[in-house]
This record gives structure tokens, C-alpha cells and sequence, in this order.
């Protein structure tokens, strides 16, 4: 049992070393000398620090990804969620699509819990060790042509092209000028098969054109999202709504 234990404790001496890129020389002469309470004590460090460096890394990812509020996947009420056929909603939380670098357009009224779902999922993604940019687009591209200006255009593309997740919410809210419309392409065409994007909309693929001030470059766009890419609808009563109601029915009740 004891001898049991022991090697329990080295292999996972090994692996926890081998992560901090730590010598197989090293922990081999360390294991050669090291008593077995020795080998737990270093043990134990070895686990401080790589849950340490997980820690800093979730949180540098977090600041990175510029959540507004941050939302959880965990109660989330899929009941109005219309997932395209032959797509799960295991296939939704489990990422698949940034793996495939696929896009997603969230389609639904205002209140449907479309940016819910997309922070949550970039939430998940974060946990994952993936890097996620969050931008309300109407900013974001107010932010592209301000970096143009400013001759800072460069890094600030550089920084999207960073991300394995790249959420534009409320897509088409507001409309772009062709200069903005043109810069927010070239993110859209430049993720390509490289990474994927969220996309959170109350405005249908044929009202797209009116968005981008160019019906040639929505088409394109779309033709993007057709290809490789996903629809989800959101439907059913306005969550905003509901909750307020909820909110004021507890009131109420005190």
C-alpha cells in the first residue's frame, strides 16, 4: 500500500513538474534523493504554484475579455432557444464550434437573453484556457476608427486577432458609416477560418445591407456565416420584461 502510495506521489510529482517545464533530469536526480515526505512536500508546491498560475491566468483572461457583466451558463432557460437541427445544446456548451472556428448569429428580439448566452459561453471558453474579446460592436468599431486615426490601428487588430472567440454584441443596433463598415469587415473576413464569432442581432440577414451602408459587403458577410456557420433563434417573452415583473412581484410580496 505504502509502496503504492509512493508511486502515486512521484508520477505525480512528474507530471506536475513536467507542466512547469521543469528538466526530466532534474526531477529524476530530485526523486533519487528525495524521502518520501520530502517528495509530498515538494508535491504540495508544485500544486500551490500551478493553481496559482491557473488563477492569474483566468483573471488575466477575464480583463482581457472586457465582459460588461459577467453571466454563468449554470440556470440558463434554453426554452426559447431554437438550436438548428441536428445541433445540440451539449455541442452549444461544449464549444464545438470554436473548435471548428465556426460562427454564430444569436437572432431575437431585444430581451431574449442573447448576450447572456454569449458572455456565458465566452465564460466557459475562458475556463478553458481560450482567449475571448467581448465588444459591443457600435463601440468597437467607433474604437477602429479612432486606432485608424491615431496610426494605432495595427496593435488593435493585432489584439482581436489574439482571440479564439470574438463576441460583437448587439450587431446592427446602430448603423456603421462605410469607413466603419469596411474596418469591421476586415475583422469579420480576417477570422476567416481562424477563429470564431458570436454575433448577437435583432436585425435579420436581409436588413444587413442597410447596416453595413453596402449590400455587397452583408453579402459577403453572410455568405460567410451561411457556409460556416450557425442560426440560433431566441424567441418567446422578453427576459428584461419577465424579470422586472419577478422584481416587482417580491416587492410587492415584502
Amino acid at each position: 500500500m505504502n509502496q503504492k502510495n509512493d508511486r502515486t506521489d512521484t508520477d505525480l510529482l512528474r507530471t506536475r513538474a513536467r507542466s512547469l517545464f521543469i528538466s526530466s533530469a532534474t526531477i529524476e536526480s530530485t526523486l533519487d534523493w528525495a524521502t518520501p515526505r520530502q517528495t509530498e512536500a515538494i508535491n504540495r508546491m508544485l500544486e500551490t504554484e500551478l493553481a496559482n498560475r491557473q488563477a492569474a491566468k483566468h483573471e488575466r483572461l477575464m480583463r482581457r475579455a472586457r465582459f460588461p457583466v459577467v453571466k454563468s451558463i449554470e440556470g440558463y432557460d434554453f426554452t426559447n432557444v431554437k438550436l438548428p437541427d441536428g445541433y445540440s445544446r451539449n455541442q452549444l456548451t461544449g464549444l464545438d464550434f470554436v473548435g471548428k472556428a465556426q460562427d454564430l448569429v444569436f437572432y431575437g428580439k431585444t430581451g431574449r437573453g442573447k448576450s447572456h448566452l454569449a458572455t456565458a459561453l465566452g465564460i466557459i471558453a475562458i475556463s478553458q484556457g481560450m482567449n475571448v474579446r467581448f465588444h459591443q460592436t457600435a463601440e468597437l468599431v467607433l474604437q477602429l476608427g479612432k486606432a485608424k486615426r491615431d496610426g494605432a490601428l495595427d496593435a488593435l487588430l493585432r489584439d482581436l486577432a489574439r482571440a479564439d472567440l470574438i463576441i460583437l454584441d448587439e450587431f446592427g443596433y446602430v448603423p456603421f458609416d462605410i469607413d466603419g463598415a469596411r474596418l469591421l469587415y476586415q475583422i469579420i473576413t480576417g477570422s476567416y477560418e481562424r477563429r470564431s464569432i458570436i454575433f448577437t442581432t435583432n436585425i435579420e440577414f436581409s436588413k444587413w445591407g442597410t447596416i453595413f451602408a453596402d449590400d455587397k459587403l452583408a453579402a459577403a458577410i453572410i455568405d460567410r456565416i451561411v457556409h460556416h456557420g450557425r442560426l440560433i433563434e431566441f424567441t418567446g417573452p422578453s427576459r428584461r420584461v419577465s424579470e422586472a415583473l419577478m422584481f416587482g412581484k417580491e416587492i410587492h410580496n415584502q
